[in-house]
């Protein structure tokens, strides 16, 4: 039986695989199964990302420059937007955990007063899910994937998920009230929304959004 020695170094081994990749090196990368308390416990990497999914050990490389703008000029928006209405707080890369063995990390997510109120802030990550959840969709990012890891935010709690594509230049917003809708705004129509805030409204351009990634 493997300790944890051994799936940490395990864990370690893939992490240079990841970077040989990034360097061009076509390597098969295993993919390792871990506990939360495992996942805890993974030393810091620079340029590497982790998120556990249902026990899988996930790691990415840090994202490209396009996406990080998109990214920033989405966070810029929504943030004043929330600060101005003192509706909670908003926040970029957070580690949220969704359930015993997940832990997902959004590009940008708004967490409510209510949910504010129950977080520890000095420790990561956050328990639970956030009551909005942004990932910007990169083109390696696989559809089953995708739609794995909406499920998983809206079951946890999230009252709403956003996928933001910059290749198709549309946000997909699946909802957790009326069944589960799912809606597309397209550029340069305006994002428009205000269930999630209390009915105050909050308006996207999406226009302004993809320009800066040109």
């Amino acid at each position: 039986m493997a300790t944890r020695r051994d799936v940490l170094s395990d864990v370690m081994e893939n992490v240079a695989e990841i970077k040989a990749r990034r360097e061009g090196k076509k390597l098969p990368v295993p993919v390792p199964v871990l506990t939360f308390e495992e996942f805890e416990r993974l030393p810091e990497e620079e340029g590497i990302r982790y998120e556990l999914d249902e026990g899988t050990l996930l790691m990415e490389p840090s994202p490209v420059y396009r996406h990080n703008l998109i990214r920033q000029g989405i966070f810029i928006r929504l943030n004043e937007f929330v600060k101005s209405h003192h509706l909670g707080s908003v926040i970029e890369e957070m580690d949220f955990r969704l359930g015993p063995n997940t832990v997902r990390n959004p590009d940008v997510a708004f967490v409510n007063n209510e949910h504010l109120k129950k977080i520890d802030l000095d420790r990561t990550p956050v328990e639970g899910a956030p009551a909005l959840a942004i990932e910007v969709i990169s083109p390696g990012n696989l559809a089953q994937d995708t739609a794995k890891k909406v499920h998983q935010y809206l079951a946890a709690g999230s009252q709403a998920v956003w996928l933001v594509y910059p290749s198709l230049q549309l946000v997909e917003i699946h909802s957790s009230v009326q069944g589960g809708r799912l809606r597309e705004v397209r550029e340069p129509d305006l994002l428009e929304e205000s269930n999630l805030f209390g009915g105050a409204k909050f308006v996207l351009s999406l226009t302004e959004i993809f320009r800066v990634s040109k």
